[in-house]
């Protein structure tokens, strides 16, 4: 047989090619290609640590300190919205009463039952007084505003728009509003105290005033809506003379009562029939209204009539009662009754029995007695 020759090309035999041993000897690295590899890295480390430990310890700083800064600011944040409690709140200015109609040049502006103008600091969400903190305290202007101001949108408006309602006096006049227009809130109020119109407001586009109350400062540079009134007639002193009286006195000329003018028709018939004053007209409306109301005629409506008597009505009466005892009762039977001749009681066997506890004909029958013409002219001549 022949021999096989060998590959002429050189390449060797799949079987040799993948033999484990030869795979084995090239995966062994040599010592020589080791203590390369390990110099390497070791110059490698060398050169990145005094350039990378510098720039990782800057960054980690930088991140802590970053993250600490977050968290102080939320902190503020949020202790501020505790202590300030505008951030939270919607704040207004307030008047808390209704002016006493109508004002007159040089009187004091006073709200209605003589009392003092109260303005108050109310949290327009809850409609609570601020009685505590910053703005309790806050010092506050009353200024006169036009009185056909209302805002764009109600009782929207801008601080703009407040401001340009500000009415101030005229050229050559004094200062509109007389008196101390500052006050200072006391747990959220303050009383304006005397002040009063210099000018009647005749002269401006709406011929009508209206006050108005803004911040002066203590609001921490968040803004406090205003306040004002409602619109108002400023008339000269010299009307005051004419001025109706509310409550009216028992002294009070009778003109001086609501529907009855000065030297008109109503106060001339009233004249006369000798019923001057106040109390005149109180005893007549209690003893006699028929009468009362036949004096005054048809000029006078219905519900003229109503205002007229309601308004007496308002006067204050001191609390002196006086009985009047049938002739030969021994003072076992009388009538009970105020200075104006209004029946408040009975008196029966020493025994005082209110007008309340009487029925409606106890009463109808005690009106038409002999006893009201006596209490009449008892109050005639008291």
């Amino acid at each position: 047989m022949s021999q096989k020759r060998p590959q002429e090309d050189g390449k060797a035999r799949p079987s040799e090619a993948f033999s484990p041993d030869q795979d084995k000897r090239r995966r062994v690295p040599t010592l020589r290609n080791v203590v390369q590899e390990v110099m390497k890295l070791q110059s490698v480390q060398h050169l990145l640590e005094p350039v990378l430990e510098p720039l990782i310890r800057r960054v980690v700083r930088e991140e802590v300190e970053a993250a600490l800064r977050k968290n102080l600011n939320n902190m503020k944040r949020n202790g501020g919205k505790e202590v300030n409690s505008t951030e939270s709140r919607s704040l207004q200015l307030q008047f808390l009463n209704n002016l006493s109609l109508p004002v007159f040049t040089g009187a004091r502006i006073e709200a209605e039952e003589c009392s003092a103008v109260k303005v108050a600091m109310v949290d327009a969400l809850t409609g609570q007084i601020v009685s505590s903190g910053p703005e309790a305290s806050a010092k506050v202007e009353i200024v006169v505003l036009e009185g056909d101001f209302d805002g764009d949108e109600g009782d929207n408006w801008t601080l703009e728009e407040f401001k340009n309602n500000i009415v101030r006096e005229r050229e050559g006049k004094k200062p509109l509003l007389a008196g101390d227009a500052f006050l200072t809130l006391t747990e959220g109020i303050g009383l304006v105290d005397e002040i009063s119109f210099s000018d009647n407001s005749s002269w401006t586009r709406s011929r009508r005033f209206r006050l108005g109350a803004r911040v002066v400062d203590g609001s921490d540079g968040t803004r406090v809506k205003e306040a004002k009134t409602e619109s108002f007639i400023v008339r000269d002193h010299r009307g005051e003379l004419y001025k109706k009286h509310h409550p009216p006195s028992l002294s009070d000329e009778v003109w001086r009562l609501e529907k009855i003018g000065k030297d008109g028709a109503f106060h001339k018939r009233l004249s006369r029939e000798n019923i001057n004053s106040v109390k005149d007209f109180l005893t007549m409306l209690f003893i006699d209204p028929p009468r009362l109301r036949h004096i005054l005629g048809t000029g006078m409506s219905a519900k003229m009539w109503d205002v007229t008597v309601e308004h007496a009505q308002t006067c204050v009466l001191d609390k002196r009662v006086y009985l009047y005892c049938s002739p030969g009762s021994l003072q076992k039977f009388g009538v009970v009754f105020n200075i104006v001749g209004q029946v408040t009681g009975l008196l029966l066997e020493c025994q005082y029995i209110t007008l309340d506890k009487l029925s409606e004909t106890e009463k109808a029958h005690l009106l038409l007695s002999d006893f009201v013409l006596s209490i009449y002219s008892f109050c005639l001549c008291h």
